[in-house]
């Protein structure tokens, strides 16, 4: 974004005087907003050319005060210029803060997001550090297009930078064509921005929240899942490709175990562990929160675990199955749709959804025992679950008509029968 105006005015603050002599302040000017520096002079108040904003009079103190003055404005016109060439944002607050010297020692959003990564590389998951890795790409998309500037100063963020930014994203193209960004996904964008802002707040590198007048808002969604006779199609379909056969046994696991991607392609034959039912348990945690997990093992699931043991890749690498990738597998997933004639977004992840609606739920398996099993921190993740399983309530209702209305016809039976 070219700057439209830039100003330097000298002038003095009549209401800090002392003894009729007032400080001498530099009014940096740039599209509108302004910010002060005090030159740490004073002047007799009479002496003062407020048209001009110089000193007025010939003698040699007046000549060395303004020839100081304008040392001070060539300075200023310097930091703008600086900002120019560097390509960097400007403004009033970052003219200042090179004229003043404290430009190094400021921090940026970009260095938030190396910083927030340096930290938080061991303990985030592989998963989430990319989300933010995309977030980064976007934020530095939008400085490039809005501002023709490769970063700014954390002090420089404010209310209309966060606007601009939702904005910017939902208007412009998506880094990805194929996956444009949706409401939910540019409030996560900005979400991740908010905790690199709490991060420098409680490192007292930032003063105030941007976001206090920002609020954030998610529309709640549904969560697409399988039904009883889609799962079954899936299984039973007859798949002629061997990628097409892996990448359908490894979704069909996911379906009755409720194992997210990452974690199901980091199983290895140690988590299989006899539990205290006599049953194999697969045992381990989730990459994404850390969270332990125990899940008992359906049958569909053993079958498919035993199938792959003896699988070369998978036996080299010592784990339960041999990897494909996430973007790989969801392009199989979309063949096996089209071969299934499933008209839904079928991914991996889809599983998890399904095993939580579908396969457990709806079967009457309490929430409770569901959140445990998706290795949730809150139930209340696993109640957007329990929304979408209208087809249980039906069935039980539907049960419930049924003795009732048996109740209703005995009793009438027995009525009939006592009357003759």
């Amino acid at each position: 974004m070219a700057t439209n105006t830039f100003g330097i005015v000298f002038y003095i603050k009549k209401q800090k005087s002392k003894k009729g002599k007032a400080p001498i302040y530099a009014r940096i000017t740039v599209d509108g907003k302004r910010v002060e520096i005090s030159i740490k002079k004073n002047i007799e108040i009479d002496s003062w050319n407020f048209g001009k904003g110089l000193a007025k009079g010939k003698n040699e103190d007046v000549k060395v005060l303004n020839t100081y003055l304008e040392q001070i404005r060539s300075r200023l016109v310097e930091c703008y210029q600086q900002l120019q060439l560097k390509k960097q944002l400007i403004t009033a607050e970052g003219i200042k803060s090179i004229f003043l010297g404290v430009n190094d020692k400021e921090h940026t959003l970009l260095k938030m997001f190396d910083y927030h990564y340096s930290e938080l590389k061991y303990s985030l998951s592989k998963g989430t550090l990319k989300n933010y890795n995309v977030t980064k790409s976007y934020v530095v998309k939008y400085l490039k297009e809005e501002f023709g500037t490769s970063d700014i100063y954390l002090s420089q963020l404010n209310y209309n930078f966060l606007i601009g930014f939702e904005r910017s994203v939902k208007e412009n193209l998506p880094l990805n064509p194929q996956r444009p960004c949706k409401h939910n996904t540019i409030m996560k964008h900005i979400q991740r921005i908010k905790k690199l802002v709490n991060m420098a707040i409680k490192n007292e590198w930032l003063d105030k929240d941007p976001f206090q007048k920002f609020k954030m808002s998610f529309t709640k969604s549904e969560r697409e899942y399988l039904t009883k006779e889609e799962l079954e199609t899936i299984e039973e379909h007859d798949y002629s490709i061997d990628r097409l056969q892996q990448a359908k046994d490894f979704f069909v696991f996911s379906c009755y175990t409720g194992i997210a991607y990452v974690d199901t392609f980091n199983l290895s034959p140690q988590n299989v562990m006899m539990g205290i039912d006599g049953e194999y348990w697969i045992r381990t945690s989730r990459e994404k929160t850390d969270q332990p997990v125990r899940i008992p093992l359906l049958p569909k699931a053993e079958e498919i675990i035993e199938k792959y043991k003896s699988n070369p890749v998978a036996k080299s690498k010592n784990k339960l199955f041999p990897t494909i990738s996430n973007q790989k597998i969801n392009l199989y997933l979309k063949e096996i749709a089209d071969l299934c004639e499933i008209k839904k977004n079928l991914t991996f992840h889809m599983a998890r959804h399904t095993f939580a609606t579908t396969v457990t739920l709806t079967n009457g398996v309490p929430i409770e025992t569901v959140s445990k099993l998706l290795g949730h921190t809150s139930i209340k993740t696993t109640q957007i679950y329990a929304k979408v399983i209208e087809r249980k309530v039906s069935q039980d209702m539907n049960i419930l008509r049924s003795k009732l209305a048996e109740i209703d016809l005995n009793k009438k039976k027995k009525q009939n029968f006592l009357a003759s």
